[in-house]
């Protein structure tokens, strides 16, 4: 009699001992299909539904000073901007670029035709900025002296006026020297600050 109720004793723990391997196995497969319908549902979120401006951190600002044409497109007339804070001074130059390419938020004049776009830009150890724009800068330009005059200093003034390690700026096409944009203002050589340009009353900042 002690044999056999030992032996049914033995029976009843391999029953429950399978029991609960069953159990494990079966919590295992339900806990990573659990896991692999969550990671499906996130990946399928984020494409329907993907991250915009508003839900990425926002860079700090800087605010900074930019010159556009008064409307009858003789001076130019400082606006200010916050553009994104950057570390060093050549990537804070193509900000301000980008920014002049945009176009006032005052319903100043543009200087550069829309569809211009930056190229690249470069500081030199004699600070000299160089500044390429693509071929739509000469094919969109309206040309004539004063225009073009409006482009340069627009340029060459919002750089020198906000970057004190610029103190000329070249203007290139294509990352190369051309004689001028439509042909009124020789391009050749790096232009400084134009006070003149100015309109009057307008504070250099």
């Amino acid at each position: 009699m002690a044999t056999k109720r030992k032996r049914r004793t033995d029976e009843i723990k391999v029953k429950k001992k399978k029991k609960r391997m069953k159990k494990s196995f079966l919590f295992l497969i339900i806990t990573t299909i659990v896991a692999c319908l969550i990671l499906f549902f996130v990946i399928i979120f984020e494409y329907v539904f993907p991250p915009t401006k508003d839900n990425v951190a926002k860079k700090e600002k800087q605010e900074v000073v930019l010159y556009f044409s008064d409307a009858n497109e003789r001076f130019l007339v400082p606006e200010k901007r916050y553009i994104p804070k950057e570390e060093n001074d050549q990537d804070r130059a193509r900000e301000l670029v980008k920014a002049l390419l945009e176009g006032s938020k005052t319903k100043l004049v543009r200087t550069f035709p829309e569809g211009v776009a930056l190229d690249n830009i470069r500081i030199d150890d004699k600070q000299t900025a160089y500044v390429s724009f693509d071929k739509n800068l000469i094919k969109q330009h309206p040309g004539g002296s004063t225009s073009e005059m409006a482009t340069i200093y627009s340029l060459t003034n919002t750089l020198m006026r906000n970057i004190n390690s610029i103190k000329r700026v070249k203007l290139l096409i294509d990352g190369k020297e051309v004689e001028s944009i439509k042909g009124h203002v020789d391009t050749r050589q790096p232009f400084t600050i134009n006070k003149d340009m100015l309109a009057p009353g307008a504070k250099e900042g």
